[in-house]
């Protein structure tokens, strides 16, 4: 079994499956980065300085103590971050596309010129003409 695990392991679609995700995940701290830091700072400006990680809808009160620190903090829906994974998501996507729309222009097989068309052959009258004169020419 231990042959057989070490067999698949080295074949190359695994190593290729496993640097594609270590890149992939590379690629993902790059775009979160994009996303947050250069993209969603001036859409929240546009928006009125809304920060879409603060945007919320409370559940419950954050509890307090009598210095002001969170002792309890309350349970709310953060839809702000689920925005902008989505842009993430929108920005990965229009990427990846990107890249095999590339690679599939370069990796593009020329199309073979059509053959050109056969000499058009005798019509069915032709044939047929042909055929009376050669009956015409044999003795009876």
């Amino acid at each position: 079994m231990f042959q057989e695990f070490k067999t698949f392991i080295m074949k190359g679609n695994v190593l290729e499956l496993a640097t594609a995700v270590i890149i992939a995940g590379a690629f993902g701290a790059i775009v979160t980065s994009f996303t947050n830091d250069i993209l969603m700072p001036p859409i929240g400006q546009l928006l009125g300085g809304v920060d879409f990680s603060e945007l919320t809808i409370p559940l419950s009160e954050t509890v307090y103590d009598a210095e002001g620190n969170v002792v309890e903090a309350g349970a709310a829906i953060r839809y702000g971050i689920f925005i902008q994974r989505i842009i993430d998501f929108i920005i990965i996507a229009f990427a990846i596309f990107l890249l095999i729309r590339s690679y599939n222009r370069m990796t593009e097989k020329p199309k073979p010129a059509a053959a050109p068309a056969p000499p058009p052959g005798p019509s069915e009258k032709d044939i047929l003409l042909q055929i009376r004169d050669e009956l015409v020419k044999r003795p009876l």
